[in-house]
């Protein structure tokens, strides 16, 4: 009995004529995919595009290229999460194949809108508490993607503004109690002020107004140092927050590189443009024929710290050399 030889030249025909059979199973002939990005933020804020160019990045490197084998759809809402329900319904009725929401308003929007189109959350602060999910290793639904353990986070944000100020007292706390996280946020910093021998001054802000009055609250309190919350609203008015922080002597610290970047004094929490780049892993999961439902949500496995020194001098605050050693960024 002889045995079949298969020559080099015939093997690579088979393996592409496999993966071409492999794709157009996923896929119908001739279908370009579309994929829809809702975002929050403004078009045309750096930051935001970046994230946006990081979730292209992620795209490409599965293979992908807008208007060739991909389309993307993006909507923003300039910062007016009010926007976001109008937004969603516009990509719903886009038929569109599957949703990239990047932040929880966003993902809320989007999930109230329709549980059927597959919905992939980029930069959520806390998936299971807001319902988005019933928990991160099984999903459920037709939500799935990656969480920035904001209420993990929360403790240890307060933990660097004590290394900070080691003799501060009191803390004000400012959230949005729009945001569904913001709840567990603030039990996590209730919980981390105790440990640490801190009280809390819990203030919340809805608007631009609204934060300029909780920082007159905070110097009315004299208080010694400010944690923000990560928010949408806050992202979008970060320089706003950072110029009045400065203007207060208040020693501060958000959640990401942003804030510190915008003229805040520390940001840390996970690198965001790594969450916008592994969005599009499930992306490429869901297209290929993967439920959400079944799809674990993930965790963030980059975090940087973020230092503005100019920032730290402009207050008249040293910034422990142990501190500044352990910084993946230092703004001077």
């Amino acid at each position: 009995m002889r045995l079949a030889v298969i020559r080099p030249a015939t093997a690579v025909i088979l393996l592409l004529l496999s993966v071409f059979l492999g794709t157009a199973a996923a896929q119908p002939a001739g279908k370009v995919p579309r994929v829809g990005y809702l975002a929050g933020f403004s078009h045309s804020d750096p930051v935001s595009q970046r994230g946006l160019e990081a979730f292209r990045q992620g795209l490409g490197e599965l293979g992908y290229v807008e208007g060739q084998n991909i389309a993307i759809e993006s909507r923003w809402a300039g910062g007016k999460d009010e926007r976001l329900p109008a937004l969603a319904a516009e990509l719903v009725r886009s038929k569109v194949d599957v949703i990239v929401a990047q932040s929880g308003a966003a993902t809320k929007a989007v999930q109230q809108t329709t549980r059927t189109i597959p919905i992939v959350m980029s930069l959520v602060n806390d998936p299971v508490g807001s319902g988005f999910v019933a928990s991160l290793a099984r999903p459920g639904g037709n939500v799935t993607g990656l969480t920035m353990m904001a209420p993990d986070l929360v403790s240890e944000r307060l933990q660097l503004l004590k290394e900070v100020i080691p003799k501060v007292s009191r803390v004000a706390v400012l959230r949005n109690p729009g945001n569904p996280a913001s709840a567990a946020m603030l039990r996590e910093a209730e919980a981390a002020a105790r440990t640490l021998g801190v009280q809390l001054q819990s203030l919340e802000a809805r608007n631009a107004q609204e934060i300029e009055s909780a920082f007159a609250a905070m110097i009315r309190e004299r208080t010694g140092a400010f944690l923000n919350l990560p928010d949408g609203l806050f992202f979008t008015q970060r320089r706003q927050i950072a110029e009045l922080a400065v203007k207060g002597r208040l020693p501060s610290i958000s959640g990401g590189s942003d804030y510190p970047n915008a003229g805040g004094l520390m940001g840390y929490g996970p690198n965001n443009s790594d969450l916008e780049r592994r969005a599009a892993t499930y992306v490429d999961r869901i297209l290929k024929g993967a439920r959400p439902a079944d799809l674990p949500v993930e965790q963030p496995t980059k975090f940087d710290l973020v230092i503005n020194l100019r920032t730290a001098k402009a207050i008249g605050v040293t910034i422990p050399p142990s501190l500044l050693q352990r910084a993946d960024q230092i703004i001077d």
